[in-house]
């Protein structure tokens, strides 16, 4: 039976740890700011659920009694999901730039990746990427790929020329529609406007239906135009956001031709981000001197060094006719004691080396 010393003994010692407690929430909310910072500096998510969970593995193992550990992974949830909390109120004043207009694609991401933060707006992607160059944003998100209709040279060229990082890579679907002007039928339309991406992936729909093309700066811009115009006899080629954002009929949906039509957008930023991770990724642009099987040795000490190489393509540099620098992504820790010596070996066949992005994963959304 517990006496009443007992028990007042007990409630002195919940006392005692919750003040402790306190003094402890305090230091671990300090740290948590500084989590914050980086992440606004380097462009990444609040949200990490591989380093949650590896959190919660580990420090769970601390508990011998198996009776407790299940309230403790509660626990832990629970701060992590204050400290998640308090990380978005902290980032809520972060600018983050994009190509295009309210209801883009580009857009659909930063809202996606960035939910806390003011997306802004610009033109094209040059002056997007230069606004974090200047300061005048914190990160850019851009696109460099698309699973259907292949990569976005202009992107691929700015990382090159440009001094920004790539610290992230996330993939958004992306779902493709005809949109006109409320009254429009479809044997109205003559013509589709829409960025050259978006005409390439929904290619053989326009073929099929005979229309005319016409490019524009992004598919949401190609909607507010379509219906700034009121015609019935054009039609845009967006999202469903951009036809709810302008308004505009949904004549067809998701004609684009492929299921799995895939877009992977690059957060850029002013400063690299060093995941330590093994199983991280790493993107590097390079030139190669101008002798026989230079390219090709440059392959091979990629792989001679444990790395597994995911892409290599390549772009005119536009420094000369017929030159080029290659885009080559791989798996690996380009950090680590591997990495330090293939880049030292790289500089022996290669110009030019530019790390450009290192990150632990790439993230579906």
């Amino acid at each position: 039976m517990i006496t009443v010393t007992e028990l007042e003994k007990a409630r002195q010692k919940i006392n005692d740890v919750d003040r402790e407690m306190a003094r402890l929430f305090c230091e671990r909310m300090t740290a948590v700011r500084t989590v914050a910072e980086y992440k606004r500096l380097h462009g990444t998510q609040v949200s990490d659920p591989a380093r949650e969970a590896e959190v919660i593995k580990r420090n769970s193992a601390l508990l011998e009694d198996e009776e407790l550990k299940s309230y403790y992974v509660n626990f832990l949830q629970h701060n992590m999901d204050l400290s998640k909390s308090f990380q978005h109120r902290l980032l809520e004043g972060m600018k983050v730039a994009f190509s295009g207009v309210e209801g883009a694609f580009a857009s659909i991401a930063a809202n996606r990746v960035f939910p806390d933060a003011l997306a802004v707006a610009y033109p094209d992607f040059k002056s997007a990427y230069d606004s974090v160059v200047s300061g005048e944003a914190d990160c850019v998100i851009l696109p460099i790929e698309n699973s259907y209709n292949g990569d976005v040279g202009q992107v691929m060229d700015l990382a090159f020329f440009g001094p920004l990082y790539i610290n992230g890579i996330y993939d958004i679907g992306i779902v493709q529609n005809l949109l006109a002007v409320k009254g429009t039928t479809m044997d109205q339309v003559k013509t589709v406007i829409s960025h050259p991406q978006a005409l390439g992936q929904c290619a053989d729909y326009i073929r099929k239906h005979g229309f005319e093309t016409v490019e524009a700066v992004n598919t949401a811009l190609a909607a507010k135009q379509v219906a700034e115009w009121g015609r019935h006899d054009i039609a845009a080629i967006a999202s469903d956001e951009a036809a709810e954002k302008f308004e505009l009929k949904k004549l067809e949906a998701h004609i684009n031709e492929s299921n799995t039509n895939t877009t992977r957008f690059a957060v850029f930023s002013r400063s690299a981000k060093a995941p330590s991770a093994d199983d991280s990724r790493f993107i590097m642009l390079f030139t190669v001197t101008h002798k026989a099987g230079a390219l090709g040795k440059a392959i091979s000490i990629i792989g001679e060094n444990g790395f597994n190489l995911l892409a290599l393509k390549s772009r005119p540099t536009k420094d000369s006719i017929w030159s080029y620098y290659f885009y080559a992504e791989s798996e690996g820790n380009i950090n680590s004691e591997e990495g330090k010596k293939m880049l030292s070996e790289l500089k022996k066949e290669c110009s030019q080396i530019k790390v450009v992005g290192s990150f632990e994963k790439e993230i579906y959304l």
